[in-house]
């Protein structure tokens, strides 16, 4: 319906200044910031006061633009018992935690409103580049810069997998199936330009809608890593699937996304991520 389409249009636009305002935050917060200050939820996963603070800004902000929406959030300001299939903010207030602490300038804010598994509207602020992604449904994906002027983004027009980019992320838990996860990226470093791990998936996400990556891919992930993302990709004229080719990656886990060529990289993950028999030995392409 296009006064929905526009209603959030409008809401993503009101998205962005929030997830600015938390982003600012952050950043000043970053300048002063020691590893003494970190806090730990297990081995490697870390967290400290800028993300909860962080959070509690997000949640007062988006309570009083969208009342009627529930929460999931990273750090449970909220808890944790939003109904999964109705009207949701899902929110990482710092993702790239680990970059933050350790100075590594690659961190953001994702801001994701979904109707059940659906993204309908979101807002990734890569915080340290001052970029600014967002999408809302039907209305396209885009991008405003430290310029201040909005470009529409789309997705790499690459269609094959030997002239591609991909993201991905390390597991830090469920490792019983890391020999298939460490396969996958021997196949991958045979057949692409390269692999990256930026270690923010909303950031991957944002650089697969604007073309920078041609796909990215991951498994083990939370609704909050994604939610964004995933309709900027999606926006931007790309394509988001489960490890299965289906649609249950929000609350699932495992995502690919990707331009054209998602295709070929998901054959590449059902040979090795789905089949339960010996693991192929990666081979080249020729």
């Amino acid at each position: 319906m296009p006064g929905r389409d526009l209603q959030l249009v409008q809401i993503s636009e009101q998205i962005t200044k929030i997830a600015r305002q938390t982003g600012d935050f952050i950043r000043q917060q970053n300048r002063s910031f020691t590893r003494e200050q970190i806090e730990y939820k297990g081995y490697n996963n870390l967290v400290s006061y800028v993300d909860k603070e962080a959070e509690k800004q997000l949640v007062e902000a988006l309570h009083n633009l969208l009342p009627e929406a529930g929460f999931i959030t990273e750090e449970g300001t909220t808890g944790q018992n939003a109904d999964r299939t109705a009207l949701n903010w899902i929110i990482d207030p710092l993702d790239g935690t680990a970059n933050f602490m350790h100075k590594l300038p690659v961190f953001s804010v994702s801001i994701g409103l979904a109707e059940g598994k659906t993204p309908i509207a979101g807002v990734v602020y890569d915080i340290m580049r001052d970029e600014c992604f967002y999408a809302s449904a039907g209305g396209g994906s885009w991008c405003t810069g430290s310029s201040g002027t909005a470009e529409r983004i789309r997705v790499s027009p690459a269609t094959q997998l030997q002239e591609s980019m991909v993201a991905t992320g390390f597991p830090y838990a469920s490792m019983d199936r890391i020999e298939r996860y460490l396969a996958i990226l021997a196949s991958l470093m045979l057949r692409t330009h390269g692999l990256r791990r930026m270690g923010s998936a909303a950031i991957d996400l944002s650089y697969v809608a604007c073309g920078r990556f041609e796909a990215y891919y991951e498994f083990n992930l939370n609704s909050w890593d994604m939610a964004a993302g995933v309709l900027l990709v999606r926006e931007a004229g790309g394509i988001v699937t489960d490890f299965n080719g289906g649609d249950e990656f929000l609350f699932r886990g495992d995502i690919l996304a990707g331009c054209a060529m998602q295709p070929e990289l998901l054959a590449i993950i059902e040979q090795y991520w789905n089949n339960e028999g010996p693991l192929p030995i990666p081979s080249p392409i020729r």
